[in-house]
């Protein structure tokens, strides 16, 4: 279960981590990732006043996924998976996750290899996005 202080709570927060960040869309999950660097990240919420710069996560489930059992099952399954990755996240960073319908039949394995594939892209540590990036002529 992730902390309290480690959730993304408000609906302007889903939308500057989806709309700034950086995004990698796997079978079963979108994840966006959104590195606190810039002038619009400069308002501080309350949490962080209290805590400091923590990274923090977020998660999209929509009704495609299923019903609201199957919902919560994967919401829960994503927060399980992502409270053990936030310490690898830069400071202040906010993580969204977004399930895709395939979620609900995959396993809390599957899911995490694809959190791991996603957040590796997004974090710089796979070459592959990269020498992608140098094909097309381009930034990754």
């Amino acid at each position: 279960m992730l902390p309290f202080e480690s959730r993304v709570r408000r609906g302007d927060e889903f939308a500057r981590a989806i709309r700034a960040g950086r995004r990698s869309g796997r079978a079963h999950l979108v994840a966006y990732l959104a590195v606190a660097d810039g002038p619009e990240w400069s308002e501080k919420s309350i949490d962080e006043a209290r805590t400091g710069p923590v990274a923090r996560a977020g998660f999209v489930v929509s009704k495609a996924v299923g019903n609201a059992v199957v919902r919560n099952q994967v919401r829960r399954r994503l927060q399980h998976l992502c409270a053990d990755r936030l310490g690898t996240l830069p400071a202040g960073s906010i993580l969204v996750v977004r399930a895709l319908p395939p979620a609900a039949e995959a396993d809390s394995a599957l899911l995490g290899r694809e959190l791991d594939a996603a957040l590796k892209r997004l974090t710089g540590g796979g070459a592959d996005g990269r020498a992608r990036a140098e094909r097309r002529g381009g930034r990754p």
